[in-house]
């Protein structure tokens, strides 16, 4: 197949819905999204300012191929997704479209991520001198099976988000929980306004817990799946969880958890899930405890370096 590689710092809407249809056909073959939620939202929303897009084109001008390029952290280094169209695949056009990357960022911490352990995108990984540095766990549990009760403080108050009055407490409590997370403690207003803006956003899902009128911990759940971008049917997910450092060891995220859950049961859902960091052994324990099991793996890979 013959193609050319395009660098672009928009796309047009012409381009952002022929990209959302390579990644629903390629999770529909996959059983996964070819790209992470920071992408997709931002691909429906119009993009970031700050990020690339490049796109593989055919020799009819038809997309086959799209990478995702994200160069803001720069403590990390870029980070790239990427996703080929399935019946484009073993055209070498995700070769090139990374290659295009490292030419473009000339950065040798570049980052990959792929979602799924496919046996093709270690292939890609090793053909370019990648190497596994990161793996993010996900994990499952049926929503039929029983819950422990949850047990908390009497002086915990657990309530849903109050939209236009918990946004800032929110980002303040969350930027101190995942202080030292690469993704969810970077975030901004403008990241929780994106997400509150999306059709699945339900304020009676996001649970606040104060203690004194103090917001210290909260348990953010989410219907994930459904709209084929997933390569899954509904289920609910633990989307984001945390609790205060002054509240670790009471029992608090445990509590928040099994709310949660009992949320996403009352609307009909079969199955919860989560996503996790692999060496987070106190989480994963956590949930664990809470009946979650190991159900797959994203990896990500770092440029090997010289």
């Amino acid at each position: 197949m013959q193609f050319s590689i395009q660098t672009c710092s928009h796309l047009t809407p012409e381009q952002t819905a022929r990209v959302i249809q390579i990644t629903l056909d390629a999770a529909i073959v996959d059983e996964m999204a070819p790209l992470s939620e920071h992408v997709l939202i931002h691909l429906h929303h119009g993009g970031d300012s700050h990020d690339e897009h490049m796109i593989a084109v055919d020799h009819v001008g038809e997309i086959q191929g799209y990478l995702h390029l994200d160069a803001t952290d720069a403590v990390e280094g870029p980070v790239i997704e990427v996703v080929v169209h399935p019946e484009a695949r073993r055209n070498g056009i995700g070769n090139a479209l990374v290659k295009a990357a490292l030419d473009r960022t000339g950065d040798s911490r570049i980052r990959l991520w792929a979602h799924g352990e496919l046996s093709s995108a270690y292939g890609l990984a090793e053909d370019l001198g990648f190497e596994k540095s990161r793996e993010l766990w996900q994990m499952r549990r049926s929503l039929f099976a029983p819950f422990p009760k949850a047990q908390f403080s009497s002086q915990i108050v657990i309530r849903s988000f109050e939209v236009g009055a918990d946004e800032n407490d929110w980002l303040e409590l969350n930027a101190e929980v995942f202080s030292d997370h690469p993704e969810q403690g970077r975030m901004t207003r403008e990241d929780l306004d994106v997400r509150m803006s999306e059709a699945w956003f339900d304020p009676a899902g996001f649970l606040i817990a104060t203690r004194d009128g103090e917001m210290v911990g909260y348990h953010w759940t989410k219907v994930h799946g459904g709209q084929g971008s997933h390569g899954h049917s509904e289920i609910g997910e633990i989307y984001v969880l945390g609790v205060s450092p002054s509240e670790r060891g009471t029992g608090l995220a445990k509590a928040l958890s099994i709310r949660g859950l009992e949320h996403l049961r009352s609307q009909g859902l079969p199955a919860a899930m989560l996503y996790v960091d692999a060496d987070n052994q106190a989480a994963i324990g956590l949930y664990e405890s809470l009946g979650f099991a190991h159900w797959d793996t994203d990896v990500m890979f770092r440029k090997e370096q010289a």
